[in-house]
C-alpha cells in the first residue's frame, strides 16, 4: 500500500467513530474482528462515507490519485466533480485546493443549510488531514463572489481521456 493509501486509511479509520452512523460503524467492526480472529480472507468492510457526507472536497495531487478515492469510496463522478474541474482549472494548488473546491460547490448552487462537507487534503510522505464542515446557511450563488463566479457556467468540462 502507498503512503497516501496508509495515510488515507488512518485518518477514515480515526474520523469513521465519530461521523459514521452506527450500522456503518458496526459493520466494519465485525468484519474486522471475523477477519482479525477467524478468518484472515474476509475483505474489511469499506463504511459507506455517502450517508454522513453531502459533499467531498478531495485534494490530490493529481487524476490518478483521485480516480482511485473515487473507486476506494464508491463515489459518483458528480461527488468527485468539484476535485477534478478544481485541478482542470487551477492545477496542483497545495494545500488551497479544498477552498477551491469548496468554491466550486458554492458557485453551483449546491451548499444547502445543514450540508455537510468532508475535507480531505494529502500532503507529503504520510500526511492526510481533514475538516468536517456544517453549512449554516444556504449559499445563493448569484450573492456570493468567489473565484468560479465568472466562468461557473461553463463547467463541468469533459476531462476524460
Amino acid at each position: 500500500m502507498s503512503s497516501a493509501g496508509i495515510a488515507l486509511k488512518a485518518n477514515i479509520t480515526t474520523l469513521g467513530k465519530y461521523v459514521l452512523p452506527l450500522l456503518e460503524q458496526f459493520k466494519f467492526v465485525s468484519t474486522f474482528v471475523v477477519k482479525k480472529y477467524f478468518n484472515n480472507k474476509v475483505k474489511i468492510y469499506t463504511p459507506d462515507f455517502k450517508l454522513c457526507f453531502d459533499h467531498f472536497c478531495v485534494h490530490t495531487g493529481g487524476k490518478a490519485v483521485l480516480d482511485e478515492i473515487q473507486k476506494v469510496l464508491g463515489l459518483s463522478d458528480f461527488q468527485l466533480e468539484p476535485s477534478k474541474m478544481t485541478l482542470y482549472r487551477y492545477g496542483n494548488t497545495s494545500s488551497s485546493f479544498v477552498w477551491y473546491e469548496l468554491a466550486y460547490c458554492e458557485a453551483k448552487g449546491r451548499i444547502r443549510k445543514g450540508d455537510r462537507i468532508w475535507q480531505i487534503a494529502f500532503g507529503s510522505r504520510f500526511k492526510c488531514n481533514t475538516a468536517v464542515w456544517c453549512a449554516l446557511k444556504n449559499v445563493d450563488p448569484i450573492k456570493e463572489i468567489n473565484p468560479w463566479s465568472d466562468e461557473i457556467s461553463e463547467f463541468p468540462v469533459d476531462v476524460s481521456i
